[in-house]
């Protein structure tokens, strides 16, 4: 303020009309830039406002692989100190070695995460696309076969995923997803039959 008042009104030396001039209008340019950062600030994504990290964990980075159950009793808690134990206990119980200061399952989830963000974000991050999730869930694919231009079965971007085996669903599972618009965000196609397991999603 003491600098803007010494630009329009000096204490000595009156200003010239030029300078009053080229005062107001940086006035005006600094409060049209603070209300267009306000107005911003105000429209920007939920994702980017000051979100707890206990529901960014919940409905962002398990959301995929935490079930119901625990999904309900998350919900119910109350205090901080209660959430970070069941969290300690979620990772816990998925722990393939317990007793070792790594636990190897949640360090290949968030990996998991990190790729789908890295290859699969459009519009959307890459954890919130079909392809993402399929990755998240079930890991990499053993065999991948994508299609700039489409192919016999489609005209449109194809990206086609099979997996000799996914427990619980079968032997030799092919997931396809086609990207109709050609933005560069793929959904995943309806198969015939498909296995109920990999076209669920987890509830929000």
């Amino acid at each position: 303020m003491k600098r803007v008042r010494r630009l329009l009104i000096p204490a000595e030396h009156p200003s010239s009309v030029l300078t009053i001039a080229a005062s107001v209008g940086i006035l005006v340019l600094g409060a049209a830039g603070l209300i267009g950062w306000q107005l911003k600030a105000q429209t920007l994504p939920a994702e980017s406002q000051n979100v707890s990290p206990y529901t960014k964990w919940l409905n962002d980075d398990v959301a995929y692989i935490i079930n119901d159950q625990e999904r309900i009793v998350f919900r119910g808690l109350r205090t901080d100190e209660e959430r970070n134990h069941i969290i300690e206990q979620f990772w816990l119980r998925r722990d393939p070695t317990p007793g070792t200061p790594e636990n190897e399952h949640k360090e290949e989830h968030y990996r998991r995460v990190q790729y789908a963000n890295d290859h699969f974000g459009s519009t959307v991050p890459g954890w919130k696309t079909d392809r993402g999730r399929i990755y998240i869930v079930f890991g990499p694919p053993d065999e991948r076969h994508e299609y700039r231009n489409g192919d016999a079965t489609t005209p449109y971007p194809l990206d086609r995923w099979k997996f000799r085996l996914i427990e619980g669903i079968g032997n030799d599972v092919t997931i396809e997803f086609v990207d109709p618009t050609r933005s560069g965000e793929y959904h995943m196609t309806m198969d015939p039959n498909p296995p109920p397991e990999i076209g669920r999603r987890q509830p929000r």
